[in-house]
């Protein structure tokens, strides 16, 4: 597996850890990332592709009918 090192602020790495239960940055940042991608996933999965977005605006007529 491919490793990237990063450079974060130490508070916000702190928060991180404190909030996950974690007791080292590297794990806190891993469980956030997977977090957030595990809650992307979902979005989509009950709302549909990402690439389906076009389908939720509604077209507004710009002039008034009537």
């Amino acid at each position: 597996m491919a490793q990237v090192t990063i450079t974060l602020d130490a508070n916000l790495a702190i928060d991180a850890m404190m909030l996950s239960g974690t007791t080292n940055p590297q794990d806190a940042v891993e469980l956030v990332l997977r977090d957030y991608l595990a809650r992307g996933r979902r979005t989509e999965t009950r709302t549909g592709e990402a690439a389906d977005g076009h389908r939720l605006t509604v077209d507004r007529p710009t002039t008034q009918e009537g």
